[in-house]
């Protein structure tokens, strides 16, 4: 089933835009694969990034939009991934990157893909569990910039996933966030004060 890419904001867009075509940015991104790509470098599949900054046995704090993550094909396959984020001005460019994340990503993507139900991507980051998903949201109606996982969308854990947390295995929300709630809730220890 085809995924349900919510659009960038255009300024989100044009901001990755000018920085693939800005020599100084890709040179001082220092990303080997975007200096030597012999294809243009073209920006794609624009995924909202969401951060839950609180899990707790109670349920989840809301998500905060955090900024866009684009990935950045050069040929057959993305070679880095550009990050924008919301300034005092709009949308603006803030960084390439490489490394697991961005193969993982496009990897993940595929997946869900293939997956009966049809899904908005985002990707939902955990900064408590150094932990970065790929967030397949049920409601295909939302624009990508607000929302809260629903107990029925599925969270794929990306490459590297915390220890005892398989990568690339789909779960429900209802399923996977009490599992990663008593992974941050602190152990009360014997003779600590309560």
């Amino acid at each position: 089933m085809p995924l349900h890419v919510p659009p960038a904001p255009a300024p989100a867009l044009r901001s990755v835009l000018t920085a693939l075509g800005s020599p100084t940015a890709v040179r001082e991104a220092r990303i080997p694969a975007l200096h030597a790509a012999q294809a243009p470098a073209t920006p794609e599949l624009p995924l909202p990034v969401h951060v839950l900054d609180r899990i707790t046995p109670a349920g989840i704090s809301a998500t905060r939009l955090a900024g866009w993550r684009f990935l950045v094909r050069c040929g057959d396959h993305a070679v880095a991934a550009a990050e924008t984020r919301l300034t005092p001005d709009g949308w603006a460019f803030s960084h390439f990157f490489e490394g697991p994340y961005v193969a993982s990503t496009e990897r993940a993507l595929r997946q869900a893909e293939t997956l009966p139900q049809p899904y908005q991507p985002r990707l939902l980051s955990m900064p408590s569990l150094y932990m970065l998903t790929l967030w397949l949201h049920g409601d295909l109606s939302d624009d990508g910039s607000a929302g809260h996982p629903a107990a029925t969308d599925l969270l794929v854990p990306l490459t590297p996933a915390p220890p005892g947390v398989p990568a690339h295995v789909p779960h429900r929300v209802a399923d996977l966030l009490p599992v990663l709630a008593h992974r941050v809730t602190p152990v009360r220890l014997l003779g600590s004060p309560a």
